[in-house]
């Protein structure tokens, strides 16, 4: 029976690269993997397949010879043929490392590593007030997490007692086995790679050497910190298993919108009404800003949209450099609900205007008529 084509089995092009012949490799010893597929014959034979194909194509003196001969320039002594004593030296013990390490979670394709385990990241959400983001707060907050066992010392075992050694692995916390034509090492099934056994638990935290508390502590948020952002406190996370060092704290800052100020970059904005006799004939108006309210003089003539600027009142950014602006934004309201004797006196304001008391407007109706006539 002829042997299907290598380029085929790893669903390569011919001309593929490398970096893609091993990528491709990668994701698909992955998926016919043995130990992902037990008692799967057929999934079996196609990793031997895959294998093999990788085992020429990785090579470039043996790709060479296949693409000119075929099978016949790799089979036996012209090309090396395939065996577990060709792994040695060639580009499986890299790729094995990647892909195996992943699939039997021992963090080091057969090397033994650590018995400490790292303790994992927390996330806390902390929500703030629109001002304490902008000049910063103090938080006293309780995190539930995982801690040192104090009775029995994060050991797992009773006090008094302690572990075994584990018999099957003797210690090592791996063991080794025979999968086809390769060797392969696995974390120890009956210790979970821990090396040793606690044939008498603690009774507080039955053998795990952690409990789960919450962990009072105080949050420093600094002045200008912005929506989303996550401040992380190192080692504050889940303690280790094992020794292991401890994870870190993640803290998200979600910032309370405020109802009436907005923030963009360091610069606060703020939208106020004013009238149309104070946008008319001008006047003092009472601005509110983060430090209190101050006041504000208005011109005459002033159009709605018109933007000023109270230096200094924005918010500083965490880096410590100076506080932006405030931006006063002002919106001309029109008068609603207006009684008999309003309406007269806007109808004889208006037959009395003329194009010098609306600029705006008469330059735009004769752009407008040079236009369209």
């Amino acid at each position: 029976m002829a042997k299907q084509d290598y380029y085929e089995i790893l669903e390569v092009q011919k001309n593929a690269s490398e970096a893609e012949i091993k990528k491709a490799y990668r994701r698909l010893a992955v998926k016919y993997h043995p130990d992902k597929n037990p008692g799967d014959a057929e999934a079996e034979a196609q990793f031997k397949e895959l294998t093999e194909a990788y085992s020429v194509l990785s090579d470039p003196q043996k790709r060479a010879a296949y693409d000119q001969f075929g099978h016949a320039g790799v089979d036996g002594n012209g090309g090396g043929g395939f065996s577990s004593g060709g792994f040695r030296g060639t580009p499986f013990e890299d790729i094995f490392g990647d892909i195996f390490g992943d699939i039997f979670n021992s963090g080091g394709g057969g090397r033994r590593g650590s018995r400490g385990q790292r303790g994992d990241d927390l996330r806390y959400n902390l929500t703030i007030s629109f001002e304490e983001a902008a000049f910063g707060t103090e938080k006293k907050v309780k995190i539930p997490r995982h801690s040192v066992c104090e009775t029995c010392d994060g050991s797992g075992a009773k006090p008094g007692t302690q572990a075994t050694t584990c018999t099957t692995c003797g210690g090592a916390g791996q063991v080794r086995m025979q999968q086809g034509f390769f060797q392969l090492t696995r974390p120890c099934p009956d210790c979970n790679g821990a090396g040793s056994k606690i044939e008498d638990p603690c009774s507080d935290c039955h053998g795990s050497g952690r409990i789960k508390v919450k962990h009072e502590m105080t949050l420093k948020v600094p002045a200008g910190v912005e929506n989303g952002t996550a401040l992380k406190l190192s080692g504050a996370g889940e303690s280790g298993l094992n020794g292991g060092s401890p994870g870190d704290l993640y803290v998200v800052i979600q910032v309370e919108a405020h109802p009436i100020f907005r923030r963009e970059g360091r610069n606060v904005i703020c939208e106020i009404p004013i009238s149309f006799t104070q946008a008319a004939i001008g006047g003092e108006i009472e601005v509110p800003t983060l430090d209190g309210r101050v006041k504000m003089k208005v011109v005459a003539g002033t159009q709605s949209g018109k933007v000023m600027k109270l230096s200094g009142k924005g918010i500083s950014d965490v880096h410590g450099r100076r506080r932006g602006d405030q931006l006063v934004i002002l919106r001309l309201e029109t008068p609603t609900k207006l009684t008999t004797r309003q309406k007269e006196l806007l109808e004889e304001f208006a037959r009395e205007s003329g194009d010098d008391v609306h600029p705006m407007g008469k330059g735009f109706f004769d752009k407008v008529k040079e236009l369209f006539d």
